[in-house]
C-alpha cells in the first residue's frame, strides 16, 4: 500500500464532503442551488491541484472505477482508494455533523445534503427518474476524468474541466436527487440523515458505480489506445 495516495484520497473525500456538503446543509439561503453547484466545482477543483499529482484525486469511488476499468490503476489501488474514500466520506460527514450541531435551530436529521428520490427530490423524480439521471451524470464526470487525464494523476490544467463538469453537473442534478455522483458523497451524509436517507442509500451507490463503467467503455471507444502501445496496469501509456 501506498500510504501517501491512499491519505490523499481520504483527505481529499472529507474535504469534498465537509465543504461542498456543507455548502448545502449550512449556507442554502444564502447561496443557493447555484452557489452550492459552484462550491462543488471549486472544492474539486482546488483538491486536484493539490492532490491531483499525488494520487490523481478520484475523491469518488466511481472514479476509480472508471480507471481500472479502463486498465489505468490495478485492483489492489482501486480497492485501497475505494476503503480511503469511504472512511473520508464518513469523516467528512461526521464534522460537518458537530459542526451543524452547533447552529441554532439546524435541522440536520432527515436531509442534512443527503439524495433522494419521490418526496425526497425538489421535483418528485421517481426511482426510475432518479436512477437514469445518477448514471448520466456521473458518466459525464468520468468520461470528463479519463478524457483529459491521460494517467492516473491529474496535471497542468486537467483540474479545470474536472471541476467545470462538477459544477455543472450539480446545476442539473440538484433539483433531481441532490446529485450524488459519489457513492462516498452520498455514503456519509446518509449515514447521518438516517432515516430515508438510508433507504434509499443503495441507489446512489449502485447508479453511480454503473454509469462511471459506462463512460470507461465510452471512452474507449472515443480515445482508442494505440495497438503498438497499450494502456498498462501502472498508469502509463
Amino acid at each position: 500500500m501506498q500510504t501517501r495516495t491512499v491519505v490523499s484520497e481520504f483527505l481529499g473525500t472529507l474535504l469534498l464532503v465537509f465543504f461542498a456538503v456543507g455548502s448545502a446543509v449550512l449556507g442554502v439561503e444564502y447561496i443557493g442551488t447555484v452557489g452550492i453547484a459552484l462550491a462543488f466545482g471549486f472544492t474539486l477543483l482546488a483538491l486536484a491541484y493539490a492532490l491531483g499529482p499525488i494520487s490523481g484525486c478520484h475523491v469518488n469511488p466511481a472514479v476509480t472505477l472508471g480507471m481500472l476499468v479502463a486498465r489505468r490503476i490495478d485492483p489492489r489501488t482501486a480497492v485501497e482508494y475505494w476503503v480511503a474514500q469511504f472512511l473520508g466520506g464518513i469523516v467528512g460527514a461526521a464534522l460537518l455533523f458537530l459542526l451543524a450541531k452547533q447552529v441554532p435551530g439546524l435541522k440536520t436529521s432527515g436531509a442534512f445534503g443527503s439524495n433522494g428520490y419521490d418526496d425526497r427530490s425538489a421535483v418528485g423524480i421517481n426511482l426510475g427518474g432518479a436512477f437514469l439521471a445518477e448514471v448520466v451524470l456521473t458518466f459525464l464526470l468520468v468520461f470528463v476524468v479519463l478524457a483529459v487525464t491521460h494517467k492516473v494523476a491529474v496535471i497542468g490544467f486537467d483540474g479545470l474541466p474536472i471541476g467545470l463538469s462538477l459544477a455543472a453537473i450539480h446545476l442539473v442534478g440538484i433539483p433531481l436527487t441532490g446529485t450524488s455522483v459519489n457513492p462516498a458523497r452520498s455514503l456519509g451524509p446518509a449515514l447521518f440523515a438516517g432515516g430515508a436517507a438510508l433507504s434509499q442509500l443503495w441507489l446512489f451507490i449502485v447508479a453511480p458505480l454503473v454509469g462511471g463503467v459506462i463512460a470507461a467503455f465510452a471512452h474507449r471507444l472515443t480515445h482508442p489506445v494505440p495497438a503498438l502501445e497499450p494502456a498498462r496496469l501502472d498508469g502509463t501509456a
